[in-house]
């Protein structure tokens, strides 16, 4: 039951904010990374806008490296995992920069870091998911093509901002999507930055809204704009939110299209449960302690969940979450297969 092969849906980089300062387009690389000061020298200004809370409890919660390739190699090795796909850790919270064309001039250095940092010496055991920019959707879509010219095996956007991915602008990052065969994956922040998350006082309380929200307000705004209907050759995956959402959320979502689907989402030509389905092109990460996680695969197949890490990230317990899944009894072989390896395999190309 634990030999199964396995892979890794969703896992994080550590950004080198350093590195990736001194990476990006002028003018902001001066701003940013002066020349000719020491290596020693911290910008007060982050990259991205932060919410000042301390996930990990100082060293409590710290889980292991993740910011270069022999971190990630070994902790691959720790499962094993054959591979996983990575995800930015300072980059989900790119959709809250407000300027336009320093949000898609970050979203470049960062996939360009990527790029350089992990891929010549991870022999291909580390996918890089591209960061996309949110405020400039024609910015978007040509970041989709070069990242698949850098070699990233998809590309994300963050759930988090003011922002609906359903919106029609950013039509033209999922075609271009679909011509150069890339996946798109939304990702939320867990921040208190976010939209709703934004009202509680501690952590714990927005970090526990943050993630289903974001994906929820996504995921709705994607189905019912008909995203998912008019680009049938885009995977997309939802992450950071767990699988035994989807069929209470479907059965909301369903029950408002058939009252008034035909006046208030035309684009929609069938109930939102139509598209989470064995082989279909929705896919969701999935949490290893989910205790409907059966009777969900059971819905909408054993191909469309991906087991999900989350290394290195303080509410993350890799290895022990992977043998968790390798042995749950209450799941099938074929859902195990599916989580453990198909559904991301499927999702990023690697079958």
């Amino acid at each position: 039951m634990g030999t199964a092969r396995a892979v890794d849906g969703d896992g994080h980089v550590m950004e080198d904010a350093k590195r990736i300062a001194r990476m990006l387009d002028e003018p902001y690389r001066e701003f940013r990374a002066p020349s000719g000061l020491s290596d020693d020298f911290v910008p007060i200004e982050p990259l991205t806008p932060l919410d000042g809370m301390d996930r990990n409890l100082g060293t409590r919660l710290f889980r292991g490296k993740a910011h270069a390739p022999a971190d990630w190699l070994a902790a691959l090795d720790r499962g094993p995992l054959e591979w996983s796909a990575v995800y930015p850790t300072l980059g989900l919270y790119a959709g809250y920069v407000k300027d336009p064309d320093y949000q898609a001039a970050l979203c470049r250095a960062y996939n360009d870091w990527l790029a350089e940092t992990f891929y010549p010496h991870c022999g291909g055991r580390i996918l890089g998911v591209a960061l996309l920019p949110t405020r400039n959707a024609d910015a978007a879509a040509s970041e989709v093509r070069r990242a698949r010219s850098l070699g990233h095996a998809a590309a994300m956007f963050p759930a988090d901002g003011d922002h609906l991915l359903g919106h029609a602008r950013y039509d033209a990052a999922y075609q271009a999507a679909g011509e150069v065969g890339l996946p798109i994956a939304v990702h939320a922040s867990g921040s208190s930055l976010a939209p709703g998350a934004d009202l509680f006082p501690k952590f714990i309380q927005t970090h526990s809204v943050a993630h289903p929200y974001g994906i929820l307000r996504q995921f709705t705004s994607m189905m019912f704009e008909g995203v998912f209907e008019r680009f049938p050759a885009v995977r997309f995956a939802f992450l950071e939110a767990g699988a035994t959402w989807l069929p209470w959320w479907l059965d909301r979502l369903d029950e408002e299209y058939e009252a008034r689907g035909s006046v208030d989402a035309p684009h929609l030509a069938r109930k939102p449960s139509a598209f989470l389905r064995k082989g279909g092109n929705v896919f969701v990460g999935c949490e290893p302690n989910e205790r409907m996680l059966g009777q969900t695969l059971d819905l909408i197949g054993d191909d469309v969940v991906m087991y999900a890490s989350d290394y290195p990230h303080w509410d993350s317990d890799y290895p022990e979450s992977l043998r968790h899944m390798q042995t749950r009894s209450d799941l099938t072989e074929a859902q195990r297969k599916g989580v453990l390896h198909d559904a991301a395999a499927r999702f990023y190309g690697r079958d």
